[in-house]
This record gives C-alpha cells, structure tokens and sequence, in this order.
C-alpha cells in the first residue's frame, strides 16, 4: 500500500463568481488583501498610541475616532472580497458581486452619521469656550509638556496610512474596486487629520483655547466628507446608475467598446445597450435592431455575445436580443 496521502486539489484560480481573472487581476487582488490587512495593523497601532495620548483635547479625540473608523473600509474590502468569489446559485442567480456595494454603502453611512455627530460636539465646545487642559508627563526622568508627546504621535501615525493609500489606488483601478479606491483616497488625504490635529494642539500650548476645537471640527468635516462620497458612490451603483470608473470620475470606457462592437453587426440597423455595474464585473443586456428580411439566428446572437464577452474580464454576463426599436436610454454614450 502506498504511503502517500491523499493527494492535494490544485488550489482554484483567484475569480469573482464565475469569471476567472488574468494574471494582472490576480496579482492586483494578491496585493491589495495583503495591503488591507497591513492597513488594519497600522491602524490598529495608530488608534492604540493616539488614545494614549489624547488626554482632554477634542482634536485628539476626533483623530482617534477617524482613525477608528477607518478600520471600516479595508474590514469591508476584504469581507466583500470572500463574498463576491462565491459562484451564482438558485438563490442568488447573478452571484454575490453587489456585497462590495454593500459594503461600500456600510462604511459610508458609519463615517457620515459619526461625523455629523462629531461636528456638533466639535461646535458645542467652540461656542461654550471649553478649555481643555494639557498637562505635563515625566519619561527617564524628564518632566516635558504633554502636548508633544500628541504632536510626535500624529506625526509617526500619519505617515504609514498616506504610503499604503499611494500603493492601493493601482489596485483600485485594476480591480475595478470602488471601496478599495475610497479606502485609498481617504488613506492619502490622512495627512490632512494630523495636521490640523497639531495645529490644534500647538494652538493650546499658545494659549488659543480655541484652536483645539477648530482643529477638531476641521477633522469632523473631513470624515463627513468621506462619508458623503462613499455613501453617494455606494447608492449610485446599488441603484444600477450609469457604470463609471473605478473612481466614479466618467463613464467606463467599455460602454464606448460595448457600442462599438454592436455597431459593426452588419445585419442589424440600430443597437443600444443596457450595462450594470455589479461591483468588480459588468453584466450586459444587448439590443440589436435586425435590417429588413435578415434572419435571426441563434448563431448570429451567440457570435454578437462572444464578441462581447471577449472584451474585457470584466464583462460576467451578456444577453444578446433583437428588437423593432432602441429606446433612448439604452443607446451608448
């Protein structure tokens, strides 16, 4: 009897639902979960040091709960990603690509509703004129002011997360990853939170008692900000809007390709499209107008959709049929 085990199932290549990905794609997902999951280690570090040091400074404590929340995205992106691999089934006949969607839309809401929260705690200290006290530590037996220990831990903490948001945005585009872009672009913009949160402390040891709320309703509006456009971004695409790049700027280049391969069907006469944007995959319903006393054959329409789908990885599903008229909404850009 043989010694050897049972032999080991070659592991399944990277895929969305069913839609196996090039080597680039596969790289990119490769990089951007290792990257998320240093991100969570940075930002677990980061909210541990900067809670150490807030003491009573409303800047640090709006800092604190940013970098808290920024824990939302990569958790999201890397949630979405085991879910979205998962094949079509009864139950969910178009697969389960819309959990990115979900998952965008979690983490907007959450950074919309906690920084609206926080600009009205950040106003009612300004308008009451709260005066939070800064006091002394002691380390190796040096006694210094407290608040550089608040300036030297947003400097430390501020750097790692604007280098991880530069190295994920070309994951981002090769995905086709809106929550990883977001992740990204808030990343990069984090240099903004510690600035004003030093500002804000250095204001206190000038004895501008108000500095410290202003920085830290400069803070509140940056994660509104973030909020906003996750948010609005995650609707938009749940709610089948037009497909865009990956960060939401025009609309993706493959509705132009989509529409050019249907206008070179030499049977049909007008061709529109209906794309929808899944999360990382297109699903395309395809419209052909038929000339008068040609023939519709399955063959013509299985080569219209193999055209189609050999555009780009990221066309799913397409659905070829022929109809008497285009209606306006259907026609390409």
């Amino acid at each position: 009897m043989s010694r050897r085990g049972p032999r080991r199932r070659a592991p399944s290549p990277p895929a969305f639902g069913d839609n196996h990905l090039p080597d680039a794609q596969r790289a990119a997902l490769r990089r951007a979960v290792r990257l998320e999951w240093v991100t969570i280690s940075v930002l677990a570090a980061t909210v541990a040091i900067v809670y150490l040091v807030a003491g009573q400074s409303q800047a640090m404590k709006a800092a604190w709960i940013e970098d808290s929340l920024s824990l939302l995205p990569p958790i999201a992106f890397l949630v979405a990603v085991r879910v979205a691999r998962a094949s079509p089934s009864e139950a969910f006949p178009y697969g389960r690509h819309r959990a990115v969607g979900v998952g965008h839309l979690v983490a907007g809401v959450a950074l919309l509703t906690m920084g609206a929260l926080l600009i009205g705690d950040s106003a009612h200290g300004l308008v009451t004129g709260e005066r939070p006290p800064i006091g002394t530590v002691e380390l190796g037996g040096h006694v210094f002011w407290a608040g550089w220990a608040m300036v030297a831990a947003m400097v430390v903490t501020g750097v790692g997360p604007v280098i991880l948001g530069r190295l994920k945005e070309k994951s981002a585009q090769e995905l086709h990853d809106k929550v990883l872009h977001a992740d990204a672009d808030m990343n990069r913009a984090d240099w903004k939170t510690s600035l004003a949160t030093i500002v804000g402390v250095l204001g206190i040891g000038l004895g501008l008692w108000w500095a410290d709320a202003v920085a830290a309703l400069v803070v509140s509006v940056s994660i509104v900000r973030d909020g906003w456009a996750n948010t609005r971004g995650a609707i938009a695409g749940l709610a089948d809007a037009r497909p865009t790049r990956y960060d939401g700027s025009e609309p993706h280049p493959l509705i132009h390709e989509i529409g050019r391969v249907l206008a070179a069907v030499n049977w049909a006469v007008d061709h529109g499209a209906r794309v929808r944007d899944e999360g990382h995959v297109f699903h395309v319903e395809a419209f052909l107008v038929p000339a008068d006393g040609e023939e519709i054959t399955v063959d013509r329409l299985t080569e219209v959709r193999r055209g189609l789908a050999g555009l780009s990885w990221k066309i799913e599903d397409v659905v070829v049929t022929a109809v008497p008229e285009i209606r306006d909404a259907h026609r390409p850009c």
